[in-house]
């Protein structure tokens, strides 16, 4: 049971960690276009990307939290501080992102409000954090799998009888 946990722990977060590193990549490269164009593909990546985020992110809250119940020791504070980072997206993505999108799902490509730019901005920054806290919330599951692997994999290769089990 724990290792399907910490795997889908590991999976859902990944998943939505690579998304949102895709999302950066794709909202840096718009920095260079006009409102026009900017309005067009935010509105083309809001009718389903919000989804896309929605069944990554909620999974992988929950497997993690789960796990940090059933995890103990160096195990259970890695686990607990991608806890904190995921929790860190969840807040800014409902206290920043989801209020921009909200509004910009209702801008017009023909003629994007004038403030567009500085919204823009203040979305990707939020974006950033964000992602940042996405990938170093993974880098800890991750980190967690690995330190769990190694102790096995040494006392296999040493032929050391295995004290527990995960």
């Amino acid at each position: 049971m724990d290792k399907l946990l910490r795997g889908a722990s590991l999976l859902f977060s990944g998943l939505f960690a690579g998304f949102l590193v895709a999302v950066l990549v794709l909202e840096n490269s718009l920095r260079a276009y006009s409102a026009a164009v900017y309005t067009q593909v935010r509105l083309v990546e809001l009718d389903s990307l919000d989804t896309l985020a929605s069944v990554t992110l909620i999974p992988a809250i929950v497997t993690t939290v789960v796990l940090v119940i059933r995890a103990r020791g160096n195990d259970r504070r890695v686990v607990l501080a991608a806890v904190a980072l995921l929790i860190v997206v969840f807040a800014t993505t409902l206290a920043i992102n989801l209020p921009i999108n909200g509004d910009q799902a209702n801008w017009s490509v023909q003629s994007p409000p004038p403030d567009w730019a500085s919204v823009r901005d203040r979305w990707q920054l939020a974006h950033l954090v964000r992602t940042v806290a996405a990938l170093l919330a993974f880098g800890s599951l991750l980190t967690a799998a690995l330190t769990r692997i190694a102790p096995l994999r040494s006392a296999a290769k040493h032929d050391e009888p295995v004290l527990y089990r995960s």
